[in-house]
């Protein structure tokens, strides 16, 4: 069995999945209604990411989005 990824940085994550940013492949994963790839996504991030991704949601996501996004990684 895989040990689960831990504590890795934006930059690592998004070599691993192949994207070119992290931060807006975890919002279009939510957009598709992948709520528990996010969640899996959000925990594999270490703290200084994961708040990271919260300022980008806060910044850049329509308010109606933010509680959905926030629901589902917590």
């Amino acid at each position: 069995m895989k040990t689960p990824r831990r504590s890795k940085t934006m930059e690592q994550q998004a070599r691993y999945y192949e994207v070119p940013d992290m931060e807006i492949y975890m919002y279009e994963t939510y957009l598709n209604g992948n709520f528990t790839d996010l969640k899996r996504m959000y925990m594999e991030l270490n703290c200084k990411n994961r708040r990271a991704f919260i300022t980008y949601v806060m910044t850049e996501v329509w308010e109606q989005e933010r509680k959905g996004i926030i629901e589902a990684i917590l």
